[in-house]
């Protein structure tokens, strides 16, 4: 069964204004190192949507890339327009296993490669969150990894986004999204029951408004309570 839906025009529950932002302080690589090495007992909000009624689900991966700038940052993909499956939608890298995949790790790598021509050297591999399983049947491990702009080894971060997957690569203020001031929590209606979904809507500097919602919400929304756990 498929789902469309507005998620623009679904109804605004709230913000969850009563819970703290994550202290930028634990978003040093060295706290990020230490948090994923040492993780704290935490329970994820969300992990399975719940319109989910895939008979056969399907093992994916996705990168959760941190950038690592002044203001740390996440980098996100806007789908292109005629995908089959989420198409339009604000994404994390990332797709299904292959066989040749030797994990999700190894899976995320590659597939951040293949839509946004990111170099696999480039990433910092951290951990993984638990994983999420979306309505459409994929069960998807995130893959969490740091991304050092520059260096004296790396050059300025070039990439090269697939035309056939990608229309656009932005970055997300990590401060923005760990703060749940941003989290809203949204419903819309089938068949009487009532679905709810966390939306994270974010402007760009040049005033364009990225709607952030779904999977990839739910994901950084779990990135939350474990880095504020």
């Amino acid at each position: 069964m498929a789902i469309s839906i507005d998620p623009r025009a679904a109804e605004l529950l709230g913000h969850d204004q009563h819970l703290p932002p994550v202290s930028p302080l634990h978003f040093s690589r060295d706290a990020l190192l230490s948090r994923f090495a040492q993780p704290p007992q935490w329970q994820p909000d969300v992990d399975v949507e719940k319109w989910y009624c895939a008979p056969d689900p399907v093992h994916a991966a996705v990168l959760v890339p941190l950038v690592m700038r002044d203001r740390a940052s996440v980098l996100l993909t806007q789908r292109t327009a005629h995908l089959r499956k989420h198409a339009g939608q604000i994404s994390f890298p990332g797709g299904r296993m292959e066989p040749t995949d030797a994990d999700a790790v190894a899976a995320a790598l590659r597939e951040a490669q293949e839509e946004v021509g990111l170099d696999p050297q480039r990433v910092e591999v951290l951990g993984s969150l638990p994983t999420y399983t979306t309505g459409t049947g994929f069960i998807v491990t995130p893959v969490v990894g740091l991304i050092v702009p520059h260096d004296h080894d790396h050059p300025w971060l070039s990439l090269q986004p697939d035309p056939g997957e990608v229309e656009e690569v932005f970055e997300v203020p990590l401060d923005f999204l760990m703060d749940p001031r941003h989290h809203q929590r949204r419903a819309f209606d089938l068949s009487g029951t009532s679905l709810e979904f966390f939306s994270m809507p974010w402007s760009s500097e040049a005033g364009k408004e990225y709607f952030i919602w779904g999977a990839t919400a739910a994901m950084l929304r779990n990135l939350y309570r474990f880095l504020s756990a």
